[in-house]
């Protein structure tokens, strides 16, 4: 049984929220940096992976990106749907010790695949952790504080990524300096131990995640922004998990879509009919033809599962798929995440490829600064996004997100253009800071503009555009572009900033919706 928080007392309170939500918010923090360590060490430890394993950038670039992202995307929506009618802090300590043990395997991997498939686990258990978190913060805090504490939440992806790369090197340097002459424990090389060494202790934090209180769902809401009334809460079953794995995983996409008749089954054949020509030729033209299927596969599950939503749940299909703003805030932001995914994925290695900086100095300055950065910018883009739009005025935080977008391009080009690592090591910071800020913003959006039982899914839907467009695609394309230009990763990482002007409409369009709902 739900362990629901009492709300017939009076709790002492800090900013007019009380206390146990801010310490659920601290350790659901925890949460998220140790998910970024576990997704971000694989960067610092680029160079040795690399050779011990025999792969290219772009090989590299699909490790990162989309062997993770491409299931982190599948899996988060049934997830999601799962956490809009479970117990959400049990769902997240399950998919904390899934992705943790997976974490600590890839470790042990021996080749390419391995690695890849260890990625792949590490992409399913996380799917877990932003729609549920997102979805207990929207019930710890009330509407006006919501997108400061979402977030403050959301600080955990630059304090993470930052400390992955200090921790990895640390790490991994220890061990290689240790048994530098000796036989190494297990035949295990440095990176092998770093991995091994962060993801065992997330089985330890998914017991603190579990004792924490369940919020009653719907605590603070209001009526939604345009009127509508919010779809029924479900029961969560077993059944209905299935159900909700088959609408968007394939295989069984297909079995559902011939239950709900011929015609459906016929129209789910021809969208893989048709996803699957075009991978072929983009097989043939640019090559990497793993790239595409795994991209393909992603693809075709968010179609099958749109079509699913339509047919089996019309109100939440009108929430995520048939609105003007969630939809332009979705492909805008997840346009902006080539961007941040592919610095993510390559900045390490620029800074010692072009510049011959040690892995010491990357992380602890490049690192160092990209968590602070990121860290201050994100809090501060959803507290001015707070300050700006109150309980109503929504429209107003994509305006954060604009200027975020703009501004934090100044910096990134300067680093692009440069001779100086003095000057990478000065713009670093506020790249960051200013790329956050239109997370804030747009994290502050997403959970204000949708009715709470649909929050987890549309949260999970948030993601899985920023990762099917950010994060399969960004790290993958700055790689492909560098490795066509001998490996040039100054190249790579200016040509993916060709997605600007496309993220900017799409937000554009967000922001009208937007204007257009509060006027009514």
């Amino acid at each position: 049984m739900a362990r629901n928080m009492e709300m017939t007392d009076k709790p002492k309170q800090w900013f007019g929220v009380d206390r146990y939500s801010w310490y659920a918010l601290s350790v659901l923090v925890v949460v998220y940096i140790i998910n970024f360590v576990d997704r971000q060490l694989l960067t610092i430890l680029a160079v040795d992976i690399k050779h011990d394993l025999g792969i290219s950038d772009a090989q590299f670039g699909f490790l990162y990106g989309t062997a993770f992202g491409v299931f982190y995307a599948l899996f988060g929506i049934p997830l999601g749907k799962l956490a809009d009618r479970a117990v959400r802090t049990r769902v997240l300590a399950v998919g904390l010790a899934l992705w943790s043990t997976m974490t600590a395997l890839s470790g042990l991997s021996r080749g390419f695949w391995q690695l890849g498939f260890a990625r792949i686990g590490v992409g399913v258990g996380e799917a877990t952790a932003g729609p549920c978190s997102y979805s207990l913060l929207s019930d710890y805090f009330p509407a006006h504080r919501r997108a400061t504490a979402v977030a403050i939440f959301s600080s955990g992806i630059y304090l993470g990524g930052g400390f992955s790369l200090y921790i990895g090197t640390t790490i991994a340097g220890g061990w290689n300096h240790a048994f530098l002459l000796g036989e190494r424990p297990f035949g295990l090389a440095g990176w092998q131990a770093a991995f091994l060494a962060v993801g065992l202790p997330g089985l330890l934090l998914a017991l603190w995640v579990r004792s924490l209180r369940e919020p009653l769902r719907g605590r603070f809401e209001v009526a939604p922004l345009d009127g509508a009334e919010p779809p029924e809460t479900q029961p969560a079953t077993a059944a209905a998990f299935v159900r909700d794995l088959a609408a968007i995983v394939p295989p069984f996409t297909l079995l559902a879509a011939a239950r709900r008749g011929t015609r459906a089954m016929l129209g789910n054949l021809g969208i893989a009919a048709a996803i699957s020509a075009v991978g072929a030729v983009l097989s043939v033209l640019i090559g990497d033809p793993v790239q595409w299927i795994a991209l393909g596969i992603g693809t075709y599950a968010i179609a099958s599962w749109a079509v699913a939503l339509r047919h089996d749940d019309l109100q939440a299909f009108k929430v995520i798929w048939a609105s003007k703003a969630v939809v332009g805030l979705n492909l805008g932001y997840g346009l902006m995440c080539v961007i941040t995914y592919a610095n993510s994925a390559f900045g390490p290695s620029l800074v010692m490829r072009e510049f011959g900086a040690s892995a010491g100095a990357v992380a602890l300055i490049v690192g160092g600064s990209a968590a602070l950065g990121g860290a201050l910018g994100v809090i501060a883009g959803g507290a001015i996004g707070d300050r700006l739009a109150g309980d109503r005025y929504h429209s107003r935080r994509i305006l954060v997100v604009t200027v975020s977008l703009l501004a934090s391009l100044v910096p990134n080009c300067i680093m692009l253009a440069t001779h100086s690592v003095m000057v990478v090591y000065f713009c670093v910071f506020p790249m960051w800071f200013l790329a956050s800020c239109a997370l804030g913003g747009a994290a502050g959006t997403i959970v204000n503009i949708v009715p709470a039982v649909t929050r987890a899914t549309a949260t999970a839907a948030f993601f899985l555009f920023a990762t099917m467009i950010g994060l399969a695609l960004g790290p993958y394309a700055a790689g492909k572009i560098s490795g066509a230009f001998g490996a040039n990763l100054r190249i790579g990482l200016a040509g993916i900033l060709v997605v600007v002007p496309f993220a900017l409409v799409a937000l554009e369009v967000c922001r009208r919706d937007l204007i257009r709902r509060e006027r009514a």
